[in-house]
């Protein structure tokens, strides 16, 4: 995945520019983003601060870990079960 070019701080500031009141098209054009990416940050990002953005960022590196351990663990059982299921 491509690492935006963006900070969370920078998404979220431009997010509470629309919430008050700020034109979308107006902060697209300033930030140099289309108005699909604006609203996408919108979706992902909308009435966060900066305490909550921190724990989702949290919350997502704790679940990739989880996710490597359990391919790991899953990788180890199969490898078990194929040496286990040979008749020597």
């Amino acid at each position: 995945m491509r690492k935006s070019r963006f900070t969370e701080s920078q998404i979220v500031a431009a997010i509470k520019q629309h919430e008050s009141g700020r034109k979308a098209d107006d902060i697209c054009r300033e930030y140099g983003i289309s108005k699909n990416t604006f609203y996408l940050w919108r979706k992902k990002y909308s009435g966060m601060d900066s305490l909550q953005l921190k724990r989702l960022k949290e919350l997502e590196e704790e679940n990739r870990k989880l996710k490597q351990m359990f391919a790991d663990v899953s990788l180890d059982n199969k490898m078990l079960k194929d040496v286990l299921s040979k008749k020597w």
